[in-house]
């Protein structure tokens, strides 16, 4: 039987095909038919800081302060009590995952503040994280931060949250880095266990029949693969961490040439995002062709 099992982030995986984090585990049943159709790993949809201030801060303006110069819609208010937030949302999808699936569970978290990402970080692994995924989304436009000023941002962070918990933690990188083998090598020393590359940015654009912006997320295509290739294959064997392609796979061809190139796991989106669970199991994803062998770490040799 051919041996597809790999090591990511210290954790024995059956096979090196992982969903990555998108709206399919928000729904338990969706979570569940990724496994069936034999996905190792899932981690979850990412959990933004900004989201939950901004749902704190709609909070307190319609229930706190509705009443303000009308004492008698006081009694119309809801119970506070029975209002669940973002935070408590995810944490309670994070523990039924936990409790139905028997694959390991990344939790996804994007914080803006210092407190905010050490105290998110430590609830997720209080509620049964197997590791942390750090989906640093920082757009550097600020003209008076050096690439050097970037980079310690991430490293500071990632410093402070390593001494916070004890789960493994992988860097959801962007490739706009200006050395970015120098950087995962810090990245190594200060602590983390794994790196995924790459990020996608959301895209603004511009409606030329309204002059308006136009936010938007399009899916990614396989063209896309080939820059996480080249730089997969740049840090294998330089640095001692996980390393997870993500980005562009849409079938067993983007699969395989991460794995070749020295992926440790391959995550996977746009595909199931379009083409539902069930894809993850069919031929055209599967990374064993005719003529290849899998071999040790799921390496596949010709």
């Amino acid at each position: 039987m051919i041996d597809l099992t790999t090591d990511y982030l210290g954790l024995k995986l059956k096979n090196p095909l992982v969903p990555s984090a998108s709206p399919l585990s928000r729904n338990l049943d969706t979570a569940l038919r990724l496994e069936d159709a034999g996905a190792s790993a899932l981690v979850m949809y990412s959990l933004f800081e900004e989201e939950l201030a901004a749902e704190d801060a709609m909070l307190d303006r319609f229930m706190l302060h509705a009443d303000l110069g009308h004492g008698e819609a006081d009694s119309y208010l809801p119970d506070h009590g029975t209002f669940q937030g973002g935070q408590e949302r995810y944490i309670e999808q994070l523990r039924r995952l936990k409790e139905r699936l028997s694959i390991p569970v990344v939790a996804s978290l994007n914080g803006v503040t210092r407190s905010g990402w050490l105290e998110l970080g430590k609830s997720l692994q209080a509620a049964g994280a197997d590791a942390l995924e750090l989906n640093i989304y920082h757009v550097a436009a600020d003209m008076t931060a050096t690439g050097e000023s970037v980079e310690a941002r991430y490293l500071d962070l990632l410093f402070e949250l390593r001494q916070a918990v004890s789960v493994p933690i992988v860097m959801k990188l962007s490739p706009y880095f200006s050395s970015l083998p120098h950087f995962a090598k810090q990245l190594e020393l200060a602590g983390a266990r794994g790196l995924s590359v790459f990020n996608r940015f959301y895209q603004p654009d511009i409606d030329l029949e309204t002059r308006e912006l136009v936010h938007g997320l399009h899916l990614s295509s396989p063209d896309e693969a080939l820059l996480r290739i080249r730089w997969l294959a740049i840090l294998h064997g330089r640095v001692n961490l996980s390393l997870a392609g993500t980005g562009g796979v849409h079938g067993h061809e983007e699969a395989m040439k991460m794995l070749l190139a020295g992926a440790d796991v391959v995550h996977l989106c746009s595909c199931l995002l379009s083409r539902g669970p069930e894809y993850l199991g069919e031929r055209s994803l599967a990374i064993c062709g005719p003529g290849w062998k899998c071999m040790n770490m799921s390496r596949c040799v010709s």
